[in-house]
């Protein structure tokens, strides 16, 4: 439980937070009543996943023929963007998965320009779980030597880098009926 909370919280508000909270626990009520403007600034958000935080895609939530989750608890706000008919950005901490073995996590802003934020993943599933077989922005290649960035940036702006049928990607080379199956195929436990 402690590990995933400081993943959420790695920045400096949260170390303020929880100072705050240890002064107020040790009996520091005496301190003097603040009166000045409160700040309404909420921390950087970012999500560095794990290898056990990728799951079968089928515990999912389905959107058209791929899959979405939100590990920072924005899945609301991430199906408003991938439902909605002109577009829009993806909010930190989606995961978005077409097949078990590929994977693109939004992180931070910043955290990779070129990439819209997205860190693309190609990873080994089997029955014991998930492996990391490579992460990164622009230089992850897939199992078949394609280049995820590169199919990606070709999506429309208003798409923020999510391929579908009609976003401006390349089609790919396989039916809906693969694509099925090897989601259906997920090994991994639900």
């Amino acid at each position: 439980m402690f590990s995933g909370l400081a993943r959420k919280l790695r920045t400096g508000g949260a170390v303020a937070l929880l100072g705050g909270i240890a002064f107020w626990a040790c009996g520091g009520s005496d301190a003097p009543e603040r009166t000045g403007p409160t700040s309404t600034t909420r921390p950087v958000e970012d999500l560095v996943m794990q290898a056990e935080d990728f799951v079968n895609i089928q515990a999912m939530t389905p959107v058209g023929n791929h899959f979405i989750a939100n590990r920072l608890g924005h899945l609301d706000e991430a199906l408003e963007v991938a439902q909605s008919a002109t577009g829009g950005r993806y909010p930190v901490g989606t995961i978005i998965q077409l097949v078990p073995q590929e994977a693109m996590v939004k992180r931070q802003a910043g955290w990779s320009p070129a990439t819209n934020d997205w860190e693309f993943f190609f990873l080994d599933v089997s029955a014991d779980g998930t492996k990391i077989a490579t992460r990164g922005a622009d230089e992850v290649v897939n199992r078949f030597g394609g280049n995820c960035s590169s199919c990606h940036t070709l999506a429309e702006p208003e798409w923020d880098l999510v391929c579908e049928k009609d976003h401006g990607c390349a089609p790919l080379p396989i039916g809906d009926d693969v694509i099925l199956a090897v989601q259906q195929a997920d090994p991994r436990p639900r």
